[in-house]
């Protein structure tokens, strides 16, 4: 089993290193899902050799409906990260009535490949009216996985849409299950097939004057799941 550990600081990636996770995503704002984080960030995880960064990009918290100025500054970003050493970006662009917006993710994956970047397509696939046919639209458009939640608010409500991914894929693309991922689903959710399990490992706690969320690393929970597929 591969596992992600989603961080937005540089102990994350060091305890992923611990642990023996293959690679980080790399976010700032983790409270609403994950921003582009600083590429002088991204540097330093990068420099922990042992695990790959992998950087969101998403310009802004919300929807998923991107204009040609959030594209522009994505595709900058997509530069500036590989610049600093990340190995893959994580990204995902949807139209208004919720299905992939080919053109966009084409524009953005064709920028990746040639930054040497892998395409991990992040859990905006949990809003596509139609999961099979979007699974289908991104092997076309070449990305290397989905992270995704059955389409629901765990992973462990969407285990049934996660096999069924799965075995539509047929090795195409990596399945990657996150959100609420935990020592009691762990094993539950790896058989359904997927390749790598993706989730967080920090208390969080919240400042008053709306200063936002400070994360504090959890080492307990990488340890306890990781155990489980020793």
């Amino acid at each position: 089993m591969i596992f992600e550990l989603c961080t937005d600081a540089l102990e994350g990636a060091k305890i992923a290193k611990v642990y023996g996770a293959k690679r980080i995503e790399l976010c700032s704002a983790l409270s609403v899902g994950g921003l582009t984080p600083s590429p002088a960030l991204t540097a330093q995880c990068a420099a922990i050799k042992a695990v790959e960064t992998h950087v969101m990009i998403r310009p802004r918290e919300g929807d998923f409906v991107y204009s040609a100025n959030n594209i522009e500054v994505m595709l900058k970003d997509i530069q500036l990260q590989a610049e600093a050493g990340a190995k893959g970006v994580v990204f995902g662009c949807l139209t208004s009535d919720n299905t992939i917006d080919i053109q966009q993710n084409i524009t953005l994956v064709e920028e990746a490949r040639k930054c040497g970047l892998e395409c991990t397509f992040h859990r905006a696939f949990d809003f596509v009216a139609s999961p099979m046919e979007a699974l289908e639209s991104l092997i076309n458009i070449g990305f290397n996985r989905i992270l995704t939640s059955g389409g629901k608010p765990t992973a462990d409500a969407g285990m049934e849409q996660i096999k069924q991914m799965v075995e539509k894929a047929k090795g195409e693309i990596e399945i990657m299950a996150g959100s609420g991922v935990n020592s009691s689903n762990a094993l539950a959710l790896a058989s359904t097939g997927i390749l790598a399990l993706h989730f967080t490992s920090h208390h969080a706690t919240a400042y008053e004057l709306g200063m936002g969320v400070s994360n504090t690393p959890n080492p307990e929970k990488i340890q306890s799941i990781t155990a489980l597929f020793s």
